[in-house]
């Protein structure tokens, strides 16, 4: 067997693609094809990172033959090292939209491999639908998340966020910013939240804005605290928030009244 058939074979066992396989050793797929088609052969650096990621010696790599053993026998030193095989899955679906595939998983790659598809799992995630550490598109779950609809994750920017940190025009989280904020502490046009700072109407324990509504503090120009007329509430509510959705508006004083 020669030596591109034993890197083909050692690739394919291992469940790695050629181009992870080349994230891996960080050159280009192209390299990786031609060392498997025979037309060129790895420098020594790459051969000993190849032998050191699929646990064989550089003899059998490159001549398909283990070293001989010492006819002498010598004293054994045995040093533990705590290295673990890096695992890889990358799954790509033959079938596409757009020209992305409808589904691409990549996960357990060294640095930041990303998976691009409809819908995208991965490290990184770029896709209609992207679920990973780190995601981008129309609909994103993860650590990080950015979704230009919906974004849902520990820090989230979208046109819906929610997540510890949110950021979008209607936003949800331990700290909110948005057109619509709602949060332990929040930002916005309408802010509510325990601490809640708004540009028009602040509903909370401590609200602050043209408009606050708070059950502890309340600060701006109209404000209104436990206690205060449900109906003067729900009018000035309706005055403040005049070029908002009814729905909007019905949500605040909803919101307000339950303050």
């Amino acid at each position: 067997m020669e030596f591109q058939n034993r890197l083909y074979e050692l690739r394919k066992k291992a469940g790695l693609s050629q181009e992870g396989l080349a994230d891996l050793l960080g050159v280009t797929r192209q390299a990786v094809q031609k060392w498997e088609a025979g037309s060129s052969r790895p420098d020594m650096d790459n051969l000993a990172a190849l032998a050191r990621y699929f646990n064989v010696t550089l003899d059998y790599l490159v001549t398909g033959r283990e070293p001989e053993p010492y006819a002498q026998e010598v004293p054994t030193t045995i040093i533990n090292h705590n290295y673990y095989p890096r695992w890889h899955y990358e799954y790509k679906s033959q079938r596409t939209l757009f020209g992305l595939p409808l589904v691409h998983i990549r996960l357990g790659d060294r640095g930041f491999g990303v998976a691009k598809g409809i819908f995208a799992v991965g490290n990184v995630a770029v896709g209609l639908f992207a679920l990973g550490g780190i995601s981008l598109g129309l609909f994103s779950l993860g650590g990080v998340s950015l979704g230009l609809l919906l974004a849902l994750g520990g820090m989230s920017v979208g046109g819906i966020a929610i997540g510890a940190c949110a950021v979008g025009l209607a936003a949800l989280g331990g700290g909110a910013i948005g057109l619509l904020s709602v949060g332990g502490g929040s930002f916005g046009a309408y802010a509510v939240g325990d601490g809640a700072v708004g540009t028009q109407i602040a509903i909370g324990g401590s609200a602050s804005a043209p408009l606050a509504i708070g059950s502890q503090a309340a600060s701006g120009a109209l404000t209104f605290g436990p206690g205060a007329d449900p109906a003067a509430v729900t009018a000035a509510i309706r005055q403040a928030a005049a070029a908002a959705p009814v729905w909007l508006q019905d949500l605040l004083i909803s919101l307000a009244l339950g303050v």
